[in-house]
């Protein structure tokens, strides 16, 4: 089963927006066809955004929220920084856990994280936006 990182923008986009372009990354995190794995600076970086007043979410609805996804997702401790270096600082932590983790992909729109994917691949990491999901996880052969 391949692992896959999502950043916290792709999560809201599955579990609070229902983008219709995030969908199939979901469903295939809900059928087991992927597992999403997380850290505790991704797990500190969700909480802190679902916080955020722009989302309305009360402590139990948001507290709901972290606990769907840290059910769904496998905590993984990152020890080491990736050998990729993202030019957004506040999004290192994705590329770190996604080497650390042997992920087979990072889910983004984030474009810092997309400018590393020429970089990523040679590291065996799919770095993709999540409308890309289907194809990334299903039909692409692995980037080794």
């Amino acid at each position: 089963m391949r692992r896959v990182v999502l950043d916290t923008n792709v999560i809201l986009d599955c579990w609070v927006f229902d983008d219709p372009g995030a969908r199939s990354l979901k469903a295939a995190l809900a059928d087991k066809l992927a597992v999403a794995v997380r850290s505790a600076e991704t797990d500190a970086e969700l909480d802190d955004v679902l916080a955020r007043s722009r989302f309305g979410l009360a402590a139990a609805a948001r507290r709901a929220l972290l606990d769907q996804w840290q059910a769904l997702a496998t905590r993984v401790e990152v020890a080491t920084a990736a050998p990729i270096r993202c030019a957004d600082p506040d999004d290192q932590k994705f590329l770190d856990l996604a080497l650390a983790s042997g992920a087979h992909a990072l889910f983004t729109k984030d474009k810092a994280l997309l400018a590393t994917a020429t970089h990523a691949q040679r590291h065996g990491l799919i770095v993709s936006p999540p409308h890309a999901a289907g194809s990334v996880l299903f039909l692409e052969d692995d980037v080794a």
